[in-house]
Parts: C-alpha cells; structure tokens; sequence
C-alpha cells in the first residue's frame, strides 16, 4: 500500500452537510460507539506541521532526553461506525531523528543505535483496532527496527474534530506505549560509575497526531 508523503500537497476539501462533532457523550457502563463519529469515516493523512512522532527515555538515571522523528509518510483510515475496521501506517526516515543535540543525534543513527544507514525506515502498521472507553482506542500493530518486527499496542485518545478557517478538516489523537528497546536489538549501553545503566531499556513512543482529511479523487 503506498503511502502519502508528507510533502503531499493538501487541497481544500468540498463542503460537507455533517454537522461539528461534539465532544461523545458518556456511555455509561458499556464501552458504546458514538454514532456522530460516522462523519469522520474516511481517509486521512498525518499534518507534520501540527504534529509529533517522538519518545522520551532515561538518561544518566536522573535525566529524560526526548527526542522526534522529523520525516515521515502516513496513511490513516478512520471508520466512525465500525472502530475495528479503522487502520495505520506510518513510515519514519530513521536518519531524521532529533533531540536538539547533533552529536547525540549522529551517535543515534550510527551502529550502535538506529544504524540508518543499513535500516532507513521504522515502520508501524496496525493490525486491530478497538474502543475501549469513552475517547479512547487501543491500536495493536507492527513495529519494525532495525528490520526487527514485535507487536505493539498502543493506546489513542481521541482529541476532537473541527474544520479550519481554510475549510480543511482536521481530528486529532493523542497516543503513547512503552517498549523495551533491546527487544529490536536497540542494546548499546554504558556503566555509570554507581552502577547503573547510562540509556534506560524502557522508551517511552509518543505519537501527538493532527490528521486532515485526504480529498477524495476527482
């Protein structure tokens, strides 16, 4: 399935008769699908200018670093009616990653970490979708490192929907998963003279999505 570049350039969608959702109403008990959310079905492309693909892990024992992933394709489709038909692929450009600091950054994309040279894309495809409680999906997929693939699952909330002053439609989510590197032969580290590891095997994926919907052809 070929992806849309994130270059992709966006035209203004056709006026729709659906009306703005609203934020979904409290469902009670049961985990109940929101019958408004069948204005959002459709296919839809991630926004990088209003979005983040990032992670966060512990460093030194006392620090975070963060970082992102500054390039990368999308293809999202979205089914308001049935969540579980909904579905995600996302290819990142390994040798994009940032943390703000370029020495790190290079350390990263060598052979001791990413090695994006040999491995230039971490992929994510999804395999089940599912609603789970008001807002918020669990999303099980593959993730691929270092040419290395484990499931994953990821948990989504949903942010809202609004049309823009341009007149596109925009959704956002928030998601995040916690992985332990060395499972995708991320296994590089050093000693600190205390004891302890000086990269944390836990990372922590952030994935911060504004997505626009793509126009339909013709």
């Amino acid at each position: 399935m070929n992806l849309f570049s994130r270059s992709s350039l966006l035209r203004r969608p056709e006026p729709r008769t659906e009306e703005p959702l609203s934020a979904p109403a409290a469902a009670g008990t049961a985990v109940l699908h929101d019958p408004r959310l069948a204005a959002l079905s459709g296919e839809w492309m991630i926004d990088p200018a209003h979005s983040r693909i990032g992670f966060s892990v512990r460093h030194a024992m006392v620090t975070t670093v963060r970082g992102a992933f500054l390039e990368y394709e999308s293809r999202l489709y979205f089914d308001g009616r049935d969540p579980a038909r909904s579905r995600a692929e996302i290819s990142l450009a390994t040798a994009s990653v940032d943390t703000g600091v370029e020495q790190r950054d290079a350390h990263l994309v060598g052979r001791d970490f990413l090695n994006a040279a040999k491995y230039p894309r971490i992929s994510f495809v999804s395999t089940a979708v599912q609603l789970v409680g008001k807002d918020v999906y669990r999303m099980t997929g593959d993730l691929t490192i270092r040419g290395i693939t484990h499931p994953v699952v990821l948990d989504l909330t949903y942010i809202g929907y609004v049309t823009d002053p341009f007149g596109y439609e925009r959704v956002g989510f928030d998601g995040t998963t916690t992985i332990n590197r060395s499972d995708w032969g991320l296994t590089y580290n050093a000693r600190l003279a205390e004891g302890g590891a000086m990269v944390s095997e836990r990372l922590r994926l952030q994935f911060d999505i504004a997505a626009i919907r793509t126009p339909s052809a013709g």
